[in-house]
């Protein structure tokens, strides 16, 4: 499957870029003098950077504005960098696509590959840009494996092809009655989601994928961890000249030295806290119970003021838990918690009727929006945003001006964050146009709506693969799963 999508540019390529490429695309990649082209000019010349991927939580997926995720990020930036197209190829197997990586090819493996000795003898690794553990799960309820010893007889599923099963068959060699299932076709995710609901005993999958679905699936709980740290990086293939892998070498310790990466980071795992675990079990279950019943009419709110409605969602429930008929001490109201003099004025006659309170509550945090200075944009725009809706437009900017007092960034939400719970102290808030502030709370207001922001959107997005895969067979199954013998390395379906 074949993937273009537009995005804005961590990167911009130079002019000096931009002619190179038109050069050698004029030249139709021929030799360049009596010498063939590199790897990295035929890319160039070819004007497209292609890298073979799975699709999932940590790797790319389909977002609101197009194609999104932490390894989609860093290759649409290092494509820019080169000033080509990305295209991206999409491989289930991960065995498959090291092999096909390992080819005479031009293509690269960002697929959020662990660095293991087996996959080094095909392919070479860049230099780490994530490192992750290898975790056991068991479900809330059952009881603990404390050891490898405490799974001798018990069900162990994990994904097949990868460096889990590498593991395994490592620790067998001290473990000889040691057994596991590998299934196909399958995300990390999905392991995660059986053993919350019970459907698997146990499950091997990365800390960085669990880290992603915790609060969405809290009854599968870390064990322990099943491996010391371990790198995640790019593959490349060793059989074509090193050009390209260096190209990349290089935009690696760029984006680490100038922050590059860990802004990155952060977009996609900056928001993972976790819940209380009652708070994680009970946000589960009115996704399935509540939300349904709001869903349409948060839908129409965010359409009609241009909001993402994951994001609606996320702040109603911050506010009421999705309770209609929700009432604070303070007296706020409703599902969207609104004050008597902000519904009055915008309009709201009946703060407790459903669809009045939402479209109350979108208007209004649509305004704070829009009043945030234009040159503030992104993720920032949006955290600043909530801030103001929490605290208080006025004490939001008094947390700005005194955040670029102290050196920070003002248009940065986390160099904001660190400055907001100063306006309750007198030292701060007696010099702030606007006093006194209970800072910590938006901040804490911010967090939690991030948190829920993430795990609805994750949401949808299962949702959305489900419903094209039971299209596509007809079944209500995950996936197809295969049955593994460690000791013969047979396949059988179970099906």
């Amino acid at each position: 499957m074949w993937y273009r999508r537009a995005a804005s540019a961590l990167v911009r390529p130079s002019l000096k870029q931009l002619l190179s490429v038109a050069l050698m695309v004029g030249c139709s990649a021929v030799p360049l003098g009596d010498r063939p082209l590199t790897a990295l000019e035929q890319v160039q010349a070819q004007g497209r950077l292609e890298i073979i991927s799975r699709n999932g939580p940590t790797t790319y997926y389909e977002g609101k504005n197009g194609l999104t995720g932490l390894e989609y990020t860093l290759a649409k930036a290092f494509a820019d960098e080169l000033g080509v197209e990305l295209r991206i190829h999409e491989e289930e197997s991960l065995g498959k696509l090291i092999d096909r990586v390992a080819t005479p090819t031009l293509r690269i493996g960002a697929a959020s590959l662990t660095v293991t000795p087996a996959r080094s003898e095909k392919v070479r690794f860049t230099t780490p840009y994530q490192t992750v553990n290898q975790q056991l799960l068991y479900r809330a309820g059952t009881e603990r494996p404390a050891s490898i010893e405490d799974l001798i007889g018990k069900e162990l599923v994990v994904i097949a092809n990868s460096s889990h099963t590498e593991l395994l068959a490592e620790l067998k060699a001290t473990h000889p009655a040691l057994q596991w299932r590998v299934v196909a076709d399958a995300e990390m995710v999905d392991l995660v989601e059986m053993v919350h609901r019970g459907t698997i005993e146990h499950a091997v999958v990365d800390s960085n994928a669990l880290d992603l679905n915790r609060n969405l699936f809290p009854k599968a709980r870390v064990a322990f961890n099943v491996s010391e740290a371990q790198a995640l990086a790019w593959a490349f293939s060793k059989q074509v000249d090193g050009s390209l892998f260096q190209a990349a070498e290089q935009f690696f310790q760029r984006i680490q030295s100038d922050g590059t990466l860990a802004q990155a980071k952060d977009r996609f795992y900056g928001h993972v806290d976790d819940m209380n675990y009652t708070d994680a079990l009970v946000f589960a279950s009115r996704l399935e119970t509540r939300l349904p019943r709001w869903e349409e009419y948060l839908k129409q709110a965010a359409a009609k003021y241009d909001i993402e409605w994951n994001l609606l969602a996320a702040i109603s429930y911050q506010e009421s838990h999705w309770n209609p008929t929700a009432r604070s001490y303070t007296g706020v109201r409703g599902l969207m918690m609104l004050t008597k003099a902000t519904a009055k004025e915008l309009g709201v006659t009946n703060r407790v009727d459903p669809r009045q309170s939402i479209d109350g509550g979108a208007r209004y945090y649509k305004k704070i929006f829009d009043r945030i200075p234009t040159d503030i944009q992104g993720k920032d725009r949006t955290w600043l945003a909530l801030a103001a809706y929490n605290v208080g437009f006025g004490h939001m900017e008094d947390a700005r001006v005194l955040t670029e007092r102290m050196g920070g960034d003002p248009d940065h939400w986390e160099d904001v964050a660190k400055h907001l719970p100063l306006l309750a102290k007198r030292k701060y808030y007696r010099q702030a146009k606007h006093g006194y502030a209970r800072g910590w709370e938006a901040v804490s207001y911010v967090q939690n709506i991030r948190n829920f922001y993430n795990v609805l959107a994750w949401h949808d997005q299962l949702k959305v693969r489900r419903m094209a895969a039971n299209e596509e067979n007809d079944t209500p199954a995950h996936f197809s799963p295969v049955s593994y013998s460690a000791n013969k390395g047979e396949s059988i379906s179970l099906l």
